[in-house]
Parts: C-alpha cells; sequence; structure tokens
C-alpha cells in the first residue's frame, strides 16, 4: 500500500504508469487516473481557496460544483475530477499571468 499522497491507492498497481508536471514539479500517475487522482495521490492539494490560505481538493467530485478547475501551462483550463491524465500534461494549480 502506498501512503504518500491524500489519496491512498489500495488496488489497481498494475497500470501503465504516466508521468506529468505539476508547477513544474514531475508526478505520476497510472492510465485511466483523472487528473484529481492523479494530483491527489501524489500528495498536493488541487488548488488554493480563492476566499483564504486553505488547500482544496475537489468537492462533488462528478464535475457539477466548478470547484475543480485547473489550468493547462498551454490551452484551456479543465476539470481535474473529470478529465483523464495523459503523458506529459503539464498543470498549474494558479492561473497563468495570461489568464483573461
Amino acid at each position: 500500500m502506498i501512503t504518500a499522497g491524500r489519496i491512498v491507492r489500495l488496488a489497481e498497481f498494475d497500470r501503465a504508469q504516466l508521468h506529468f508536471s505539476l508547477d513544474g514539479q514531475m508526478c505520476s500517475a497510472l492510465a485511466g487516473d483523472t487528473v484529481l487522482t492523479a494530483m491527489l495521490a501524489s500528495g498536493h492539494a488541487l488548488r488554493k481557496s480563492e476566499f483564504g490560505a486553505e488547500s482544496r481538493a475537489g468537492f462533488c467530485l462528478m464535475g457539477a460544483c466548478q470547484d475543480c478547475w485547473i489550468w493547462q501551462d498551454e490551452g484551456p483550463r479543465i476539470r481535474a475530477c473529470s478529465v483523464p491524465i495523459t503523458d506529459g500534461m503539464r498543470l498549474r494549480t494558479m492561473e497563468p499571468e495570461s489568464w483573461p
């Protein structure tokens, strides 16, 4: 059992390992994970709250609440709870300076 993250993976260790970048730090995930699962299993929070210093970890976990929006280095922002992680993804927990 691996216990490094905010969530603990109990099964399915035999899936292909993928790598992604989160705020410039290389992380790993398993094929089939959502972005949110990959982030939380890597020991990261989803993002900081816009109303205080607290870390967020998602809320509804099914794409309805708007709490899990994160940014890609290139491209549109995504919902971490419903987008599958892909090898080489470059993600940010804070909006880029160029964000409208």
